[in-house]
């Protein structure tokens, strides 16, 4: 803003000086200043000082056209008897003209256009000449000078005053429709966590309380498979029950909610996954470093993602390798393949679409396959960070 207004400042100032070059030279060519005497310098300082006064504030535009006004009706008086001599301001009058038009009030600016007129209905009257013999010539010079300069004022403010309206107009309806976007958007992501709280929150503990009651109908002192599958059943169960309080607090934008998990709990997700009966262990490569909360809850996920997979498709033992390197950080799960496999790939392929879709919103990199002795899958993402 200070820019602009030192551009204006440095506009209006060129605007005056140019008016002042204009009209002072004017008068020295066609006025006999010798002749005149003082009465046409005072003429000349007069006009001078009246187009300096064009760069000044815009609230003192009545003043200044005023003045024009005043030097154009005073000129031919001071200077009766020089005929060759014209007023000192011709340039400048109609510049004052506009600034009144575009600037004033309607009533400061309706007696600024009247004493603009009266100014040069005098001038005219009495220099003489056709304007003076002929209306209709008196009407132009009248129209020229005063009236179309400071209609040309007034268009301008009402166009600018226009645009705008429109302008505030196309904001603040661009704003109700971002408003009415988010509500609406803040209205699905209820019904989502609505439907969600209603049936899966219901599956899920149905699931934990009848595993829970299978365990506690089997002797205490048994320690079959079928009771370690049933704890694992249980322990699965409450942590996808948390995953869904905390998804649900997300989807209800709960800014005191849980935060989401990160890399500090995949020692938890491999506990779950241990107590299903597959062999996990995690090995980190490299200093460890603060990332980003949103680039964190995506290594979990990851993670998790790659864990549920090799449970439903693949053998232990899974090996997940955390390196934080210094432009990037890799994680890489590898699991043993089943030679019974139905699905071609060995992982479901919303699974890994859901891998890369994280994976390229953070500009990362994702490669998945067997590896070369065909008996081991293995899944690697990587992605940059920003070095200290």
């Amino acid at each position: 803003m200070r820019d602009i207004s030192g551009s204006l400042r440095r506009q209006s100032l060129l605007v005056a000086l140019v008016c002042l070059v204009c009209d002072a030279t004017l008068f020295i060519i066609r006025g006999p200043l010798d002749a005149a005497g003082w009465k046409a310098w005072l003429v000349l300082l007069g006009g001078i000082a009246a187009n300096l006064a064009l760069a000044g504030p815009a609230r003192h535009s009545g003043w200044v056209s005023l003045a024009h006004a005043v030097l154009l009706a005073g000129a031919p008086l001071l200077l009766a008897g020089y005929s060759g001599v014209i007023q000192g301001a011709n340039s400048g009058l109609l510049i004052a003209g506009y600034r009144a038009g575009a600037w004033l009030r309607p009533l400061p600016a309706a007696l600024s256009l009247v004493a603009t007129c009266s100014a040069m209905v005098e001038y005219c009257m009495v220099l003489g000449g056709r304007a003076a013999m002929d209306w209709r010539l008196l009407l132009i010079s009248v129209g020229v000078s005063a009236v179309l300069p400071w209609l040309v004022g007034r268009y301008t403010t009402a166009r600018r005053a226009y645009i705008a309206d429109l302008q505030r107009a196309a904001a603040e309806r661009r704003q109700h429709e971002e408003e009415a976007v988010r509500r609406a958007v803040a209205e699905e992501r209820t019904a989502i966590a609505r439907d969600l709280h209603d049936v899966i929150s219901h599956h899920v503990s149905a699931i934990g309380v009848h595993a829970g009651a299978a365990r506690l109908g089997l002797p205490q002192d048994d320690e079959t498979p079928v009771k370690n599958s049933l704890g694992a059943v249980e322990s699965a169960s409450r942590s996808a029950m948390a995953d869904l309080r905390r998804l649900l607090d997300l989807l209800h934008a709960d800014t005191e909610a849980q935060r989401q998990p990160g890399l500090d709990n995949l020692d938890e997700l491999l506990e779950t996954v241990r107590a299903a009966g597959l062999p996990a262990r995690l090995t980190t490569h490299g200093e460890a470093r603060e990332l980003p909360d949103s680039l964190d809850i995506a290594l979990y996920r990851i993670a998790q993602e790659a864990l549920t997979n090799a449970l439903r498709h693949g053998e232990g033992p899974v090996e997940i390798e955390l390196t934080h390197g210094r432009t990037e950080v890799a994680l890489a799960v590898t699991n043993g393949t089943r030679s019974d496999r139905t699905n071609g790939d060995g992982y479901p392929h919303r699974g890994l679409a859901g891998i890369r879709q994280r994976v390229t919103l953070f500009g990362g990199q994702v490669s998945y396959g067997e590896l070369p002795d065909g008996d081991r899958w293995q899944l690697r993402t990587s992605f940059p960070v920003e070095t200290a």
